[in-house]
């Protein structure tokens, strides 16, 4: 059996709060029909855990990304993370995050039979 002593604890909880916290862009691609999420997230820790976790519940009850997780099961998923940066380092996570969303979903456009994202409603009035 693991035992771990009080100072261990102790080191262990510092080391935990005190690591670096990165942001980013995540991928989750189902490898049989390669359709693909993406999401900007402020936290990247443990983050394939929390959708697995989500997805194992039927959290996203009735989603393309639900449906197909509950056909093909979670070994035809794979998780990426696209692109990361230190928290730390950011004024407005709330704006840095919808920069990122937007830019990756202009590049990768995960829509319809490419993804399981919504394209944004604010891309109908838009110029780009």
């Amino acid at each position: 059996m693991f035992n771990v002593n009080d100072q261990q604890k102790r080191k262990l909880r510092a080391d935990y709060k005190f690591a670096p916290t990165y942001y980013g862009v995540i991928q989750i691609e189902n490898t049989l029909n390669h359709k693909i999420f993406i999401e900007s997230v402020a936290n990247l820790h443990n983050r394939w855990g929390y959708y697995q976790l989500n997805l194992n519940q039927n959290f996203y009850h009735g989603t393309p990304l639900q449906v197909d997780w509950l056909r093909d099961g979670p070994d035809a998923f794979a998780y990426t993370v696209l692109w990361r940066a230190d928290a730390a380092d950011v004024v407005n996570m709330r704006q840095a995050l919808k920069t990122l969303q937007d830019k990756w979903l202009r590049k990768l456009m995960p829509f319809d039979e490419r993804g399981y994202n919504h394209r944004p409603l604010r891309w109908t009035y838009d110029a780009h």
